[in-house]
């Protein structure tokens, strides 16, 4: 069965583009979700850690859980991070992974791009790169990571089996993919997955 996407992707895309646009400019704007420190807190991710980033590090993030619960990174790894924001993640990844490791996020919007590079130079953290792409065409070779992680990206998407088809292609044979999502058990009615408004809101 074929599958098809029920919602225009470069609509979809732009809508998405705006609301993390608005959440680099304005971290402390009111927003339908969490963001910053305290929801990474009120996520599980070491206190310890991450009292030690600077707050723009830590001030435009907004994901759904922890991937780093599944399975702590390990020395020396080579990272990506799809749809990265304003880096948060991969400033985590880039403590377990350490300076013999390599993480790099990837991420569609160019104000978020700023602010993780940004961030990336304040921590003095010279094996994260951030580069611009879309996470249905990643910007990175074939077989070079060993480990995929991403927060609460795939449900903005429309086309889900294009991304873990890019992740499949990034990860080297053996490699693992951790991420955190938001996913739904019960059938959804198509007049709702066409309405684009509902995606974002």
């Amino acid at each position: 069965m074929d599958f098809e996407v029920m919602v225009d992707a470069d609509t979809l895309r732009e809508q998405v583009k705006e609301k993390y646009r608005e959440l680099a400019a304005n971290p402390r704007g009111s927003f339908h979700f969490h963001t910053g420190r305290p929801l990474a807190a009120r996520l599980g991710y070491d206190e310890h850690l991450t009292a030690s980033f600077p707050e723009l590090a830590i001030e435009s993030f907004a994901g759904v859980a922890n991937p780093f619960s599944l399975r702590s990174l390990s020395e020396g790894e080579r990272v990506v991070d799809f749809g990265s924001g304003g880096g948060f993640d991969c400033f985590v990844a880039a403590m377990q992974v350490g300076p013999k490791g390599n993480v790099v996020g990837v991420d569609m919007t160019r104000e978020m791009l700023v602010k993780a590079r940004g961030a990336a130079a304040e921590m003095g953290l010279n094996h994260v790169e951030f580069r611009e792409g879309l996470i249905e065409d990643l910007p990175v070779e074939d077989g070079w990571a060993d480990v995929v992680i991403g927060n609460g990206v795939i449900n903005l998407c429309a086309d889900k089996r294009r991304i873990f088809s890019e992740i499949r292609r990034v990860l080297r044979p053996g490699g693992r993919l951790q991420f955190a999502d938001i996913a739904n058990g019960k059938p959804i009615p198509e007049a709702v997955i066409r309405n684009i408004d509902l995606w974002t809101d």
